[in-house]
């Protein structure tokens, strides 16, 4: 296949696979797609480690790194990180803990172990997400994007002085033209059907309004739903470059998806997703459960605003998954939950992406007459 994103980073096929985990990122980007690391739950010196192991698993081939570096977040005035995560964590009003402690004990969850809390922060904030560059920008990335707002300007022009690629995410028209506005290179347009952290415009509308707003100059990538060759080849009609794609990693063999969790999205449908804040205190479709339920019930103080959301949980959330309890395990998920019903490994996927592709094109070829 020939699109300009392919023709920019030398790769097959214009499928970018976002992931947490290493292994599926380097299976893509040798399958010849590309896969793209998410940075968020790493320190920076597990970040380093990661990539080194990219590094060595990769082929030579081409791959990205994903960071958090919000707009607008909550604390985002009150220094660094060392001060930060004290100064928040003293802003979490009691009733939310206690809203959090009861429903765990309605579940049986029990509390932690010796191994004590884990890390609450995470690269939500731009404080915690800039050390997450530096890191990646000493290896040989291709592509650098960031998951919410247009990032900063200055890193923007750090990543071109290192001859990185930069792409952000935008859930409307309005937010891909900032993100043009300071310098970003490609626009990853993600409809309302993606997993995590999303908008409320459907990708079918999303990408044409997209490719419209941003202009000729500026390359797009579809993504929000897109598991099939099928949806693929939409995204591409609609003008996108490419696909950017990232639920349907989380089934493959290579993904390191909790083994509760992996069950619960294998069964699930493509109704059984929400738009929750109950995750980071911004939009996030997650797998519908108990939790998500109870988030939003009379009972509940309502969540957080980012970052304070995620420092709240991030301990239930361990808890949770070491408990057993089926009830309340959810995670961020797209609606394509629906067609993601068996395990393979994540070269055979992208195999499967490109045939049924080709077989859209032919049927489409079929009924204009075209050879």
């Amino acid at each position: 296949m020939r699109t300009r994103v392919t023709e920019l980073f030398g790769i097959e096929y214009p499928i970018f696979a976002f992931s947490h985990c290493r292994d599926v990122v380097a299976a893509v980007s040798r399958a010849g797609g590309m896969g793209v690391l998410g940075a968020l739950y790493f320190t920076p010196e597990e970040l380093e480690l990661e990539l080194k192991w990219i590094d060595e698993h990769v082929g030579g081939r081409p791959y990205g790194v994903d960071v958090v570096m919000p707009a607008k977040y909550e604390g985002a005035d009150l220094g660094d990180a060392g001060d930060l995560v004290a100064r928040l964590q003293g802003m979490i009003p009691e009733g939310h803990k206690r809203f959090l402690e009861e429903l765990l004990a309605e579940h049986g969850v029990e509390p932690l172990g010796e191994e004590g809390a884990g890390k609450v922060l995470l690269g939500w904030t731009d404080a915690t997400a800039r050390p997450q560059v530096e890191v990646a920008l000493k290896h040989p990335i291709a592509l650098l994007a960031n998951a919410l707002g247009p990032p900063p300007a200055d890193v923007v022009a750090q990543a071109h002085e290192h001859g990185v690629k930069v792409a952000g995410l935008a859930s409307n028209a309005r937010h891909a033209r900032k993100q043009v506005e300071v310098g970003v290179d490609i626009i990853v347009a993600q409809g309302t059907e993606a997993g995590g952290h999303t908008g409320d415009v459907s990708t079918m509308v999303l990408i044409p309004e997209v490719v419209d707003a941003v202009g000729a100059d500026t390359m797009v990538l579809a993504a929000g739903g897109i598991g099939r060759g099928r949806q693929m080849a939409a995204g591409m009609a609609l003008g996108a470059d490419g696909v950017w794609t990232g639920s349907v990693w989380l089934t493959v063999d290579e993904a390191d998806t909790p083994e509760k969790a992996r069950a619960k999205l294998l069964e699930a449908t493509s109704r059984d997703t929400v738009r929750s804040r109950s995750w980071t205190g911004k939009p996030a479709r997650l797998l519908k459960t108990a939790w998500t339920e109870a988030w939003e019930s009379e009972r509940s103080p309502g969540t957080l605003p980012m970052p304070m959301q995620f420092m709240l949980i991030s301990d239930a959330l361990r808890r949770i998954g070491r408990s057993g309890d089926g009830e309340l395990t959810t995670f961020p998920v797209g609606q394509i939950v629906g067609s993601m019903n068996q395990v393979k490994p994540a070269a055979q996927v992208v195999y499967d992406l490109i045939e049924e592709y080709v077989e859209a094109l032919d049927r489409l070829n079929a009924i204009t007459g075209a050879d």
